[in-house]
């Protein structure tokens, strides 16, 4: 066995995996190991630092479930999520903006036009716009996932004690064959990140605000396109300059304006809006 010491370790460890050379696994595991233990030796990490990294990652496992993810929430108030949408916006595309903890993949299908808000309170909002490639032209056929909180700033997910159905407030849509989308929901309002966890903690004991600035959640995929998972905000609201999980882009901030008697809305829609916004997405090309 190799005599190894705190300065030999790191090699050690690397070397003990039998990686492909060349492959991105061999980069990606490496260049961790690299930083974990850089990282270990610089702060000079006492076993009770340790141990309590390490129940806090048990602790964010042990309180996830398939309708919250609290390790994608503790990415999220890191900026590790924000980091990696930067890093992966293909030019031209829309920017990339944080998935959050609550997604699922099995949303409803709904018509175009269709109303989100069951009848909730707050303000009737049409939301629409285009789906588009980078050069401009329309995407038809273009599949709009979206989900979002309510006028209280609540997720049903979040709700279902109350009897809330998880999938509220969520759709997936089709564009049309001019790669329009549109439909009607209730505006949300700010809302605080899972507060009641090991990330609650973690803010706390950092004295950080849990604040999320108002938006709406997307993901847009398209054939041949490579999909964007992406947020909507909304001008001159709370928080868009200190959103808790770092998630706005000026890109994406909308303008909401009321809607007028006179207005020629140009849709068929299944409820009367109060306000509306238009916000259109741009999909770069596969590869």
């Amino acid at each position: 066995m190799k005599d190894v010491n705190q300065y030999t370790l790191t090699e050690a460890v690397k070397e003990s995996f039998r990686t492909e050379d060349g492959s991105r696994l061999k980069f990606l595991l490496e260049t961790f190991i690299d930083h974990l233990h850089d990282y270990t030796r610089e702060t000079g990490l006492t076993h009770e630092e340790w141990i309590g990294v390490l129940n806090f990652l048990y602790d964010c496992g042990k309180i996830s479930t398939p309708e919250r993810h609290e390790f994608i929430l503790l990415s999220d108030v890191l900026g590790f999520s924000a980091l990696v949408d930067m890093i992966n916006t293909r030019g031209g595309a829309t920017e990339g903006s944080n998935l959050g903890p609550f997604y699922l993949d099995d949303a409803p299908a709904m018509e175009l036009g269709a109303d989100l808000s069951g009848g909730r309170s707050g303000a009737m909002v049409l939301v629409h716009g285009i789906v588009r490639d980078t050069l401009g032209n329309p995407l038809p056929g273009a599949m709009v996932d979206t989900w979002q909180a309510d006028g209280s700033g609540t997720y049903p997910i979040q709700e279902q004690e109350q009897g809330q159905d998880k999938y509220d407030l969520r759709a997936k849509f089709t564009t049309d064959a001019n790669g329009r989308y549109y439909y009607t929901t209730v505006l949300p309002k700010p809302y605080t990140v899972p507060y009641d966890g090991p990330v609650g903690r973690l803010l706390r004991a950092g004295n950080r605000h849990s604040w999320r600035a108002a938006h709406l959640h997307y993901i847009i995929r398209a054939p041949g396109m490579r999909a964007i998972t992406t947020e909507v905000f909304f001008e001159n609201t709370e928080y868009i300059d200190n959103d808790a999980v770092f998630g706005v882009r000026k890109s994406l901030i909308a303008k909401v304006e009321p809607v007028k008697k006179t207005d020629a809305l140009d849709y068929q829609l299944s409820a009367k809006p109060d306000a509306k916004f238009r916000f259109d997405f741009v999909l770069a090309p596969e590869g």
